[in-house]
């Protein structure tokens, strides 16, 4: 145990929780199944927020914000997408509460909605009922819009920051006058959260698309990027739809092409939500505590004075302060951790369960020999450094620190990633070594499913990269032409 945290060797699952709790990201709310997100972790998903949004916004979408509630009826326009979500759906049946006279709050029953309402668990059907109204020619086209907000899917089995029943996210919906230019959007909007995991979280993921049995509910193909976490266990960071016109048959949202004929209009939604967090911690931190890539570090650099008397303390504080102005001046955020009321030890404890980058400490003696005591947190690395020139310093050793997070977590999942040819392997490495297999399958859902049953492994994705090469599916012994990505998930 360290800080009241279980090693994550011991217990992966209880390690997970107890970091989040501890480290104050969020706790538990009274409502089953959600959680309140505590400002140290809501800063991290802001800097997740304010970073995708600018590449949105790159790529030329731009923000809306669509209700809450979904009328009940327009989820039966659209069958599959219904049959996906109607098991996870909270719906609103009355509009007031009443006191029965006995001081007890209760339903007034004579305030029934004519129509139930949903709490959306995802906004496909809201939005294109919109777009109707606001699509009836080509030149209206393409709609490029993004919505941040939160959604609701009714989960039995939860976990902070992985599956729970309320969640923060964004969704992106878009409308197109091809296939085509749907299609590139997909493929566009799948490298925008691929740049954005590899070189903002340091997360190395596979991108690829799913199989049938997997795809969004009412989308002809989704793609999806796959991270490995350090149980070996996969995990879903992202997905970009191709929608065809499904959604705009369901709703009669047609337009005037260019040619003069009516056309439905061809679709896509897109999206990633806090599990993001849930990814940071599982793929990077370790026994101490977090391990924050630098890039989404909501404090990237801490500073702690070591000191006895206030004289020392103002000596100290006057080169902090023109320090803090060399790296606000570099984007670098910085803390000055001056409470007279923590012992500088107990300072220490604290950043690096919070995932600090870099830590600073500097006490009388090195204002007197002009120097810092620099320790990195991914590597527990402590060296004694100049002042001089020490913002330049920090700036390159947070890129170096990024660079390194980034890299273990490659070298982890390369190490982790075996090719399997014979069944019985497979279901003994999946107990024995967890992490991706990749295998060959026969292209049945029928056979996929066998799998799972089986096994509890699923295919992740169908890599975008791969190589095609005659082989035999492991389950059934049927031919098949590639290999595909298995792994248990989240």
């Amino acid at each position: 145990m360290s800080k009241g945290v279980i090693s994550k060797d011991e217990d992966y699952s209880q390690w997970f929780n107890d970091l989040i709790i501890k480290s104050d990201m969020a706790e538990y709310s009274p409502v089953r199944g959600c959680m309140i997100i505590k400002p140290y972790g809501y800063s991290i998903w802001e800097k997740i927020q304010a970073t995708l949004d600018k590449m949105f916004k790159d790529t030329g979408h731009v923000n809306a914000y669509f209700p809450l509630l979904i009328p009940k009826s327009f989820f039966s326009k659209e069958a599959s997408h219904v049959e996906g979500f109607a098991k996870e759906c909270a719906v609103v049946t009355h509009y007031r509460l009443k006191n029965d006279g006995e001081g007890n709050i209760i339903v007034d029953e004579e305030a029934k909605l004519e129509e139930e309402l949903i709490i959306r668990p995802t906004s496909e059907t809201i939005i294109w009922n919109t777009y109707r109204g606001w699509i009836q020619s080509y030149r209206d086209l393409p709609i490029l819009v993004n919505q941040w907000a939160n959604v609701m899917r009714w989960e039995m089995r939860t976990r902070l920051f992985l599956r729970t029943s309320e969640f923060l996210w964004q969704e992106g919906h878009t409308a197109h006058a091809t296939a085509e230019e749907a299609i590139a959007e997909t493929e566009q909007m799948l490298e925008v959260y691929a740049d954005f995991a590899e070189n903002f979280m340091a997360l190395p993921v596979v991108r690829g698309r799913k199989t049938p049995n997997e795809r969004f509910a009412g989308a002809l193909d989704t793609y999806c990027i796959e991270a490995l976490m350090q149980d070996g266990k996969a995990l879903q960071a992202g997905t970009s739809h191709f929608l065809g016109q499904n959604f705009a048959k369901a709703f009669d949202v047609k337009f005037t092409t260019k040619e003069n004929v009516q056309d439905y209009v061809w679709a896509t939604s897109w999206g990633v939500s806090t599990r993001l967090i849930g990814a940071l911690i599982m793929s990077h931190s370790d026994d101490a505590g977090l391990v924050l890539p630098p890039k989404l570090a909501p404090i990237q650099v801490v500073v702690v004075p070591i000191y006895k008397h206030d004289e020392e303390l103002a000596n100290i504080t006057t080169f902090v302060n023109s320090l803090k102005k060399e790296l606000i001046a570099k984007g670098i955020s910085i803390k000055f951790d001056n409470r007279d009321t923590h012992r500088p030890g107990a300072k220490f404890a604290e950043y690096e369960l919070k995932g600090v980058p870099v830590r600073v400490a500097i006490g009388s003696r090195d204002m007197q020999n002009g120097t810092v005591e620099l320790a990195r947190r991914d590597t527990k690395t402590k060296e004694t450094v100049a002042q001089e020139g020490l913002a330049a310093k920090i700036e390159a050793l947070l890129e170096e620190i990024q660079a390194n997070i980034y890299n273990k977590a490659a070298d982890f999942r390369t190490e982790n990633t075996v090719e399997v040819n014979d069944y019985e392997e497979f279901k003994r490495l999946l107990d024995e070594k967890p992490g991706f297999l990749s295998a060959h399958w026969d292209g049945t859902a029928e056979t996929e499913q066998l799998i799972k049953d089986e096994t509890k492994a699923t295919i992740r994705c169908i890599p975008l990269n791969n190589k095609q090469e005659e082989g035999i599916c492991i389950r059934t012994g049927k031919p098949s032409t590639q290999r595909v990505l298995f792994a248990r998930a989240y």
